[in-house]
């Protein structure tokens, strides 16, 4: 009883070699963002700035895009890109069409949101019916905050949500990759030392 006692809280806490993967993954994480934040904010500004408040929405943007998309795996980080640009890209095309016409407004956000949640679910995506709202939302309300030339919010959200998912995609397939490489390195030397004991 007491062995089984021990085992749980071995398993419950993690072999070093686990939790150097999650510090791992957390570390590449924390980097990702601060590129994806760095590259909005500075690079990206002095191509193209409106404020610098909208240049810092757009490093917060690109942040949010990076965890969106940063999973365990390349295959989830790929879908999870795609649904993340399926939703901006339905949000973009809405909000734009919208603010190219109309200025803010609460009814005309609120039914942007029902037009999308309907656009993303009838092209078979119900999924990213959240998403799709959430960017929504932050656009037009954004829109509201900046309503000098309005329409190009939905533009530069798409450049920062862009920005995010790339940077994401690309330390989830590094991170991947390194992962893998340990977990190999791992398993030859565990080879090693069963060879020795023996």
């Amino acid at each position: 009883m007491a062995r089984i006692q021990q085992q749980d809280a071995n398993t419950s806490q993690g072999t070093p070699h686990q939790v150097g993967e999650v510090v791992m993954r957390g570390a590449i994480l924390a980097i990702s963002c601060a590129i994806s934040y760095w590259l909005i904010t500075h690079i990206l500004a002095n191509t193209y700035s409106i404020s610098r408040d909208d240049n810092l929405l757009g490093g917060m943007w690109a942040v949010v895009a990076t965890i969106f998309v940063y999973r365990e795996s390349n295959a989830e980080s790929v879908r999870s890109a795609l649904s993340r640009m399926a939703a901006t890209s339905v949000s973009f095309a809405l909000c734009l069409i919208y603010l190219l016409i109309f200025p803010f407004h609460i009814w005309g956000m609120a039914a942007l949101i029902g037009i999308g949640a309907i656009v993303v679910t009838t092209m078979g995506r119900p999924d990213d019916t959240i998403t799709t709202g959430i960017t929504t939302a932050v656009v037009m309300v954004v829109a509201a905050l900046s309503p000098h030339d309005a329409w190009r919010q939905p533009i530069l959200r798409l450049v920062d949500t862009a920005v995010g998912v790339a940077v994401g995609v690309a330390a989830a397939c590094l991170g991947a990759n390194f992962m893998r490489v340990t977990r190999l390195k791992g398993r030859d030397n565990l080879h090693k030392d069963a060879g020795e004991h023996a």
